[in-house]
């Protein structure tokens, strides 16, 4: 069985329909998924219509899969079926990223996209740490932040915003993150210092970081997030937004994409940036919060919960 969107509207477009068993081809491997993570841009790619055309699904894309990143067990391999670790055999616990159609019990993907999943990890836990912990790699590249330097991050309580703490904590980067202040514990759990957003927040990040910022990226999308950054990064090189496309034409600073054809470069970074997420995971060196679960039945529960702002944390799919 898989999820798919019948048309464009609100979760209760959502629905389950049969799966075709596929065998994989050459380069392939076959996966029993067994959790699948929801992620924002599955919402809006039926929400918005214009979301459809964005990830080039053309003018009539339904029925249409989503779900990018899932866990699970390879249950079958095409010839030459090697992935960035290596060769990939039956019975292997792996990650799916990035892929099309993860909302299903079973996913053939290319074998490129699958890498081992850390033992330490749960498998929902598995199942949303690709994209947030991808994203947050690009971005600490795209501004070439270096350690014994300081980024200030718009919106550091969030998933993206977790794993780019963790990995600059990591890498010896000062993390300066704006959040409200009933995220303030959150944010300080994962090495960054928190600051209030609103009226004042250049004041308060002067404050935090009295040695300046070197760098700023915007998770959030707002002209508070622009304009601060814009005020305290003199080098509109080392400024990026994965949300403000528009702004960041307008003024000069970096918009991050992350779909086929948006950024090249910035997906060949993500996609290098796989195995090192992994490897970080296995010793213990970066949290994958899960907030809730659902099963497919609920997958429009767990839209509806998406489009209200989430759960706190992140949202997994497990098949039943």
């Amino acid at each position: 069985m898989e999820v798919v969107e019948t048309g464009f509207g609100n979760p209760s477009v959502l629905k389950i329909v049969p799966t075709d068993e596929v065998a994989p081809t050459p380069g392939e491997v076959a996966i029993e998924v067994r959790a699948a993570g929801v992620n924002h841009v599955d919402y809006t790619r039926y929400a918005d219509p214009a979301g459809a055309t964005k990830h080039g699904e053309g003018d009539n894309p339904f029925p249409m899969k989503l779900g990018v990143e899932v866990s699970g067990v390879v249950t079958a391999v095409g010839a030459d079926a090697i992935g960035p670790a290596g060769p990939i055999v039956v019975g292997d616990e792996v990650i799916a990223y990035r892929v099309s159609g993860g909302y299903t019990d079973r996913l053939v993907a290319p074998s490129s996209a699958v890498v081992p999943k850390p033992t330490a990890l749960s498998w929902t836990q598995a199942a949303v740490m690709m994209l947030d912990g991808t994203t947050a790699a690009h971005a600490l590249a795209a501004v070439t932040a270096r350690s014994g330097q300081t980024v200030l991050v718009h919106g550091a309580s969030g998933g993206v915003g977790s794993f780019l703490a963790q990995l600059a904590r990591t890498d010896g980067i000062t993390i300066v993150g704006t959040t409200s202040e009933n995220h303030f514990d959150d944010v300080s759990r994962f090495g960054a210092t928190p600051v209030k957003y609103g009226p004042g927040l250049r004041e308060r990040v002067d404050q935090a970081a009295p040695g300046g910022v070197d760098a700023a990226i915007d998770l959030v999308g707002t002209a508070e997030a622009a304009d601060v950054s814009l005020a305290l990064v003199s080098d509109r090189s080392r400024i990026a937004t994965i949300v403000d496309s528009k702004r960041a034409k307008r003024d000069g600073f970096q918009a991050l994409g992350g779909s086929p054809g948006q950024d090249e470069v910035g997906i060949k970074i993500r996609m290098n940036a796989r195995l090192r997420l992994t490897a970080l995971a296995q010793a213990s060196l970066l949290a994958v919060e899960v907030a809730k679960t659902f099963t497919f039945a609920e997958v429009a529960q767990a839209h509806q919960l998406l489009a209200r702002g989430g759960a706190g944390g992140r949202i997994v799919l497990i098949p039943r």
